[in-house]
């Protein structure tokens, strides 16, 4: 199925140096969270949006800012709010007096790493006016379209825990995102060490990390990362797993598929296939394993497969019907 050009062993040899450089910033300000890391670092590998979910105080936006600081991006969080108009984060047009014309100020959206915080506390009217932006890499301000920086992705977090003001997010826009991961409290260990490196002053102003690589490396990686061999096989079962959400009451127990409203759209498979590819190039490999696709279930899948008021009741969480569905598809 892959095509791909050949990976030189030199090439895979300066991604992974480069990587691991990355990681090192992450880790010298973050404390634990090595999935995060790895989700963030899949969606930077890839030009992939990610949607996390968590309590506040998880070190998502520190996390966000660490990635772009090592890799020299732009980096903007907008905090969403109720109030918040489309044109505050695409940009809009300006009446210049002097100059009696109108000029266009591009918003917050133009930069290579934007976290949208909070996104479900935004309107439904200001959560679409990302879609064009996520989806073609450009806005539209008076009728002229700006494209976006390269590389340029997405990180929205949103909060579960608090629903008073807040807009659940369209399945439509949810699919826009490559991945969905939900991050846990630190651990007692982890926590005593986040609290060590405060009274330290790792997380103060000036402690901002040397940037390890630059945007032109962040583009070689990505054309590196397409061309990691995905054998047909593996496609195959990619497209198995993604069917079986369709069609679920015909391979697992019907006691959880017929929890299942809506099974995985198209991309799910194509989101499956570029975060594969970026996590073997993570792991230090040219090509995919079927582990791989197993370790991405969960993030590729969660906010895609729609369940019922049953699954709510029942307090049944979309990760045990998706364990349920990747143990029914053999495994190549």
């Amino acid at each position: 199925m892959s095509t791909a050009a050949r990976i030189e062993p030199a090439e895979l040899a300066r991604v992974q140096q480069i990587v691991a450089g990355i990681s090192r910033s992450f880790e010298a300000k973050v404390v634990g969270q090595s999935r995060l890391r790895e989700t963030l670092l899949i969606s930077l590998l890839t030009g992939g949006h990610v949607l996390l979910e968590s309590v506040p105080g998880l070190a998502k936006t520190t996390a966000a800012q660490t990635i772009a600081d090592s890799v020299s991006a732009a980096f903007h969080r907008i905090q969403c709010t109720p109030d918040l108009l489309p044109s505050d984060i695409v940009g809009t047009q300006i009446y210049d007096a002097a100059q009696g014309t109108f000029v266009t100020q591009l918003g917050p959206v133009h930069a290579n790493i934007v976290l949208l915080d909070e996104i479900n506390r935004s309107s439904a009217k200001t959560q679409s006016a990302m879609l064009e932006a996520m989806q073609e890499r450009q806005t539209t301000i008076g009728g002229q379209n700006y494209s976006l920086p390269s590389p340029f992705l997405v990180l929205a977090t949103q909060n579960p825990i608090e629903q008073e003001g807040t807009y659940r997010l369209p399945e439509a826009q949810m699919d826009r995102f490559m991945l969905k991961d939900v991050l846990d409290y630190p651990s007692p260990v982890e926590e005593v060490e986040m609290v060590r490196r405060i009274d330290a002053g790792v997380f103060s102003a000036e402690a901002t990390p040397t940037a390890v690589a630059g945007l032109d490396d962040v583009r070689m990686i990505q054309r590196t990362v397409r061309n990691v061999y995905l054998d047909p096989a593996l496609v195959h079962y990619i497209v198995g797993l993604v069917y079986v959400t369709r069609h679920a009451e015909k391979y697992i127990d019907p006691a959880l598929a017929c929890l299942i409203e809506f099974g995985a759209s198209p991309r799910a498979s194509i989101a499956f296939t570029q975060a594969a590819r970026a996590l073997a190039v993570l792991q230090g490999r040219d090509h995919v394993i079927p582990e791989d696709v197993k370790s991405l279930a969960a993030r590729v899948l969660r906010h895609r497969i729609i369940l019922g008021f049953e699954a709510v009741a029942e307090n049944i969480p979309v990760e045990t019907v998706i364990d349920a569905i990747v143990g029914s598809v053999q495994t190549p």
